[in-house]
Order: C-alpha cells, then structure tokens, then sequence
C-alpha cells in the first residue's frame, strides 16, 4: 500500500500544481501569464520587473484596484495551454491572435510582424523561394514557428530548427556570431537587437502584419474582458499608450548601422581607460555611470580635448559658466570633466519640479543640459499654453523644436533656442545607454558588492556567471580584469573669448 500512497501523493500536488485560479473578485488579484523579453517581462539590474506588457498591465491592475501577479511562461504554447487551464486571469505576452473558441480576446494595442534576421555577410533573402535549403531557427511554439511551418508547405525542403532553450534575442544573438544561418523573429525585438549586434540584416517579412492583443480563457469572467476593452479604448485616446510606446521602443530606431559599430568599437577601445571615472561619478551623484558615459559619447565621442565652436569643450561639454559654477579649473582635464558633468546633470534633475516623474525627470534633465534649465523651462511654458503635458517626454519632444519658431520664442523670456538638437541628444543618449546596459554590468557599491558575492557564494560556489551575450565586434569585454588602463594626461586648458552664441550649459536657475 506504500507505493500507492506515494503514487496518490505525486497526483495531488500534481493537480495542486496544475489548478486553476479562483475569480478575480474572489482572489483580490490579477493573475497574469508572460514571457521573458524585450518586449514583454524583465528585471532590471536591480531585480525590478520592467516591460512594456509589464507596465501595460500593472496600470490596468491599478484601474481595477487589485494586485497584479505575474508568471512567467516558457513559450507562447505553454501559454495558451495555461490559459485553456483557467491557471491565469489573463495572457498579456505580445500575442497574435487565432481563431481558438477556447480563448476570447481583448482590443488590439499594438502591430506585429515577422522578419526574417540573417547575418550581413550572407546574401540577403528577399522572396520566399529563396528559403529552399536553408535552416531557420525559432523558439519552440511561438507564432514565428507557427508562420514558418506555413511557409514550409509552399517550401517542402525549408528547414525549422525550434529552440526551447533560447528566447528571440539568443536567437539573434547566435545569428550575429553566425552559429546560426537565420532566424525569425519579430519585428520589435530585431530593432532592439539590430543596436546591439549591427551585423543582422532583416530582408523578408514573412506573414502579414498582425494584431497584438490580451488573452482571457473563454469560460472566464466576460466582464474582465470588458474592463480589458474599455481600459485600452482610454490609453489610446489620452495617449497613456503612445507615451509607453514611447518610452520602451521611440528611440530603438535613431542609429545607422555604421554609428552602432562605431559605439561598440569605442566601448572595446577607448572606453576601458574612462570607466573608473565614470563609475566614481556615480558613486557621488547615483546616477548610473552608463547614462553618465552615454551621454559624454554624445557629447564628445570619450575625446577629453573636445572643443566646440560656441566654446564648450572637454569630455562633458561644458561651459566656461558651468565649469566656473561647478569649480572645475581644467574642463580638459577628464576626471575634472567627468565630476562636473555627473554633478551637474543631478542638479538639473534635482531642479525639475516633483510632478515630474522618472524615467521622463532624467530625459528632460538631459534636454536641459543641452538646452540649459532657462529654455527648458520656456518649452514647459509652451507645452501648457497648447494643453500638452510638460511632465511628460514624450510630449516634450514635439514641443522642444517650437523653441526655433520666431511665433513661440517672442514670448519667452529665455528666448530662441535650438530644441530639436536637444531631443536628438536625449533620443541618442537613451539608445546609448541601452546598448552600454547590454556590455557593461552595473557599479555596485562595496557593500551592494560584498553582499552580491555572499548570495551568489551561498546559492552557488565555484560557478562563473554567463557573460552577456557580445557582439563579434567585441573580441573581449571592456575593462576585463587584469586589463591595464591607459590614461590620458590633461592638457591645459586656455580660455577662449566668450561666443555670442548661446551657450547650452549654464548652471540651472
């Protein structure tokens, strides 16, 4: 009778583990189904969920007052399985919609499409034809599988590789090292991905462009569904949507090809010998030293001996009036540069009013850099008097170029001003940044340091962490241990006559 026991024990918790959830109203929470992805559910470097299907549902969460739980799926099937078993309320992982009647579907909210990813080196595909004898790798039971076994109907000797142990970005990633012939995948993430592996070309779209929608079991609650409507119906009329949108896919797109292999290229040799400033700097400002360092690329390119036209000059850019403001006696003295610049970015910040909330507080204390805190705030001013919102970025950089317009800057106390540089800069900066996130790890204090090795000691001694992914335009990571760093000795810096141009960085009012 023991085995029986045994037997009956290993079914239960079984069936306990495979249960459905009780009623929205009854659990007093939100019981969401994701993926992993760029698009859809991460952390952060400090373990925060972030995403924009994350976001998307923890403010309809919010309208409906419950919390939000989410569970992380291992791929698009195991999902709908999941669902069918009532063992979520919902399904919000980037999900095209069929024609299952044991599922029912939100309103649309965004578009996806297909891309065929190969590595640049190869001859670019652009008919389906073309896929005759050629391998594609997919993640297993995803729609990108599903698209592609269509295609194999019309193309018998096409050949499908799934892949359960790799989600879209490895698959891209494997492109670029060329251990994979090509891979499809959508669209959204081969944007993100094509910042951090410029080798990828994407040459065919397979399938037609669909819709992406939320998904509910169908003998669920209908009036989850409802509310699921109505709330999407609102953020894309007030532009809650649009401003979302904005902030996890507006800027994957601003750099050519040759910018991001240039990026990458410097981050290998030119950033290694900067790091240890860039790191100091945010260990006195707590603004991440990635930003601080996307921002002086954009500035200078990492060159100390920068020197612009108006008379800004050094790593950070600075102005005669800021350097002077921040005490810095050699703005081409890197280190002097570096501090300065840092300190002054978190005193723009800092100087924002408190409606103003992150991540749009660091964009808008970005444009202020480069605009200076007096036309940052005449673009405020304007964005009120046209019922835009002058806490959000997203209105904000429609607003900024007006600061040219003779109509728009006559009213201003601060004047004309080039504000459709400074969204350029910001727009840059973010797609910077991002990219530095993917190669270089976070700074952790000594203590956040100790306490890290102490977790990772405890959960598993002797084993190296992964690196991310490189591209193979990275040979070896940045600033590797036992890497000598070179260091540029400052020049001394001569002070030239002030320009009548206006200067972008003066000390904030």
């Amino acid at each position: 009778m023991r085995w029986f026991f045994h037997l009956f024990l290993v079914v239960l918790l079984t069936a306990c583990g495979e249960r459905s959830v009780p009623p929205v109203h009854t659990a007093k929470e939100l019981v969401v189904l994701t993926r992993s992805g760029p698009t859809t559910y991460a952390t952060d470097d400090t373990q925060t969920a972030v995403g924009f299907e994350h976001d998307l549902v923890t403010l309809f969460a919010e309208e409906l007052e419950l919390k939000v739980r989410f569970v992380v799926a291992a791929s698009d099937a195991d999902i709908v399985r999941r669902l069918k078993a009532q063992q979520a309320h919902m399904a919000a992982a980037w999900l095209t919609p069929d024609d299952d009647p044991e599922l029912r579907r939100a309103a649309p909210y965004m578009m996806s499409s297909n891309i065929l990813a190969t590595h640049e080196a190869s001859l670019p595909i652009t008919e389906i034809g073309r896929l005759a004898g050629r391998t594609v790798h997919v993640v297993a039971g995803s729609q990108q599988a599903a698209a592609l076994r269509e295609v194999q109907a019309s193309v018998p000797d096409l050949h499908i590789v799934d892949r359960s142990e790799e989600d879209e970005l490895g698959l891209l990633e494997g492109v670029a090292a060329q251990r994979f012939d090509a891979a499809l995948v959508d669209q959204a993430v081969f944007d993100i991905a094509s910042n951090y592996y410029p080798e990828l070309q994407g040459t065919l779209e397979i399938g037609k462009p669909q819709p992406v929608v939320w998904m509910f079991p169908a003998d669920g609650d209908p009036s989850l569904v409802d509310r699921a409507d109505a709330f999407i119906a609102r953020i894309q009329q007030d532009g809650t949507l649009a401003r979302l949108k904005d902030r996890y896919f507006g800027h994957v797109e601003r750099l050519d090809q040759s910018d991001v292999v240039a990026f990458i290229e410097r981050i290998r040799s030119v950033l290694p010998q900067y790091r240890p400033l860039f790191q100091t700097a945010q260990a006195s400002t707590g603004i991440d030293w990635r930003l601080l360092a996307a921002l002086a690329y954009q500035e200078s390119q990492w060159n100390p001996l920068a020197t612009s036209p108006t008379g800004v000059r050094g790593m950070m850019m600075l102005t005669e009036d800021t350097a002077d403001h921040l005490r810095v006696s050699n703005r081409l003295d890197p280190q002097q540069s570096i501090r300065a610049g840092a300190r002054y970015l978190g005193d723009l910040r800092d100087a924002l009013p408190d409606s103003v909330r992150e991540p749009d507080r660091l964009w808008l204390a970005l444009a202020a850099y480069n605009l200076g805190m007096g036309h940052l705030n005449g673009g405020r001013a304007i964005a009120e008097s046209l019922k835009a919102n002058p806490d959000s970025w997203y209105e904000m950089k429609k607003v900024l170029p007006l600061l040219s317009r003779p109509q728009y800057y006559k009213r201003l106390k601060s004047g004309k001003a080039r504000g459709g540089e400074a969204v350029i800069l910001v727009e840059n900066i973010r797609i910077y940044a991002d990219i530095l996130k993917r190669y270089e790890a976070p700074h952790l204090p000594p203590e956040r340091s100790a306490k890290a090795g102490e977790t990772a000691r405890k959960s598993g001694a002797g084993k190296a962490k992964k690196p991310a992914p490189a591209s193979p335009a990275i040979s070896a990571k940045p600033g590797a241990p036992g890497t000598p760093e070179k260091r540029v000795a400052p020049q001394p810096e001569k002070r030239v006559a002030p320009q009548a141009a206006a200067m972008r960085s003066s000390p904030p009012k």
